[in-house]
């Protein structure tokens, strides 16, 4: 098992930044992935970003390239999603999440731990 903890969330306005931070314990070792993942009121959770611990290859979801940023600090086991220009359709409940071995999709299913969320609000 792999324990997370977010924190950063908070509200800001339109076109304003935050950066959420996770921290990772336990079995870190066996982590291959980390993930972003929201849940917006009356919607499904959904895919944001993901980056391996090896080689920090990252991806993410159509509407947030070019404005969020997802990096990791090994050393610290920590992950970050920087996020820029901010718009009130980000709004959500942000999840972290551990993928432990292979393969790794952008499926919230194919992840095995997750934080407790952080809320981010978007004012317009």
């Amino acid at each position: 098992q792999v324990q997370l903890v977010e924190s950063g969330g908070g509200l800001v306005q339109a076109g304003g930044s935050l950066r959420l931070s996770c921290a990772a314990s336990g079995r870190t070792f066996s982590t291959s992935a980390m993930g972003w993942f929201r849940r917006a009121p009356g919607k499904q959770r959904e895919f944001v970003a993901r980056i391996y611990w090896s080689g920090g290859m990252a991806g993410y979801a159509d509407p947030v390239k070019g404005r969020f940023t997802i990096s990791r600090d090994n050393a610290k086991n920590t992950v970050y999603l920087q996020m820029n220009s901010l718009k009130p359709e980000d709004t959500a409940v942000y999840y972290c999440a551990a993928k432990l071995g292979y393969p790794v999709n952008y499926n919230p299913e194919n992840f095995n731990n997750w934080g407790q969320g952080t809320q981010v609000t978007v004012s317009s």
